[in-house]
């Protein structure tokens, strides 16, 4: 009988424990949407009143790009804020962070430098944030409500691929479009590390590995070629087995 009354005290005990990890991470994730639809909110830019002077400036500048990301207001909030994806039709519409002197600092700090999860969608100090790097690999978590980079698994369906290939990426002065051509479930090798992507023949090492992979879960686009001479963008994310990453894979078609 005492060992029951023992048993049923544990149970409890794990049950309790696993209301309060549950609620704790349902109010962090309520949290988490609150920031960033504040930084949605701020990375609007209001349409300015122009004078007919500014216009006419306006006319003779029509080649300038107009940037639809406020990243002056964003950087008030964070200044490693430098960049903005946006996946038209998903729930990929984040600024990207990225820490001069800690790699994996975003890892597991929000946009306004809190400690804990879900962290931020940030690039490694491994690349530079001029998107000119032929292979630019952007972080975020697999989050179990679709949010961050928790729905590129989708990827894996042609369907769903063609109807969501284009990636944009906001900088202060540029507007870079990319087209996706592969979902892949790799292994966790670091990428950045494991290829030097200057190197033409390691880059196309790594485009073959992708099209080598034999899993259920990988899907590659042959009618969008590929070649070393090309820049590319990886989104990487979690799996459900710690030994392997989702990768989504695009190819830089359009720069502005």
């Amino acid at each position: 009988m005492k060992k029951n009354k023992i048993f049923f005290v544990v149970c409890l005990l794990m049950f309790v424990g696993g209301l309060a990890v549950g609620g704790n991470y349902f109010l962090k994730q309520k949290e988490n949407e609150n920031i960033y639809e504040k930084v949605r909110e701020e990375k609007k830019v209001l349409p300015k009143q122009e004078t007919k002077e500014e216009s006419e400036e306006t006319d003779e500048a029509s080649e300038a790009v107009e940037i639809p990301v406020d990243f002056e207001k964003l950087q008030e909030i964070n200044p490693d804020i430098y960049a903005w994806i946006e996946i038209p039709g998903t729930e990929v519409n984040y600024p990207i962070v990225q820490s001069a002197n800690d790699r994996g600092y975003y890892l597991d700090h929000t946009i306004e430098g809190e400690e804990g999860l879900p962290g931020s969608i940030y690039t490694e100090n491994l690349n530079t944030t001029t998107f000119a790097d032929k292979n630019t690999v952007v972080y975020g978590h697999n989050m179990r409500d679709g949010s961050m980079f928790g729905g590129l698994k989708q990827y894996v369906d042609r369907k769903y691929m063609e109807e969501h290939k284009k990636i944009y990426i906001y900088t202060p002065k540029h507007i870079y479009t990319y087209e996706v051509f592969g979902a892949v479930t790799y292994d966790d090798r670091h990428l950045l590390l494991s290829y030097d992507f200057n190197n033409a023949e390691e880059y196309q090492a790594f485009l073959d590995s992708l099209s080598q992979v034999r899993n259920m879960n990988t899907y590659l686009n042959k009618e969008c070629p590929v070649t070393a001479e090309d820049r590319i963008l990886t989104l990487s994310t979690c799996t459900s087995n710690e030994r392997q990453r989702f990768l989504v894979e695009a190819v830089l078609i359009d720069e502005k």
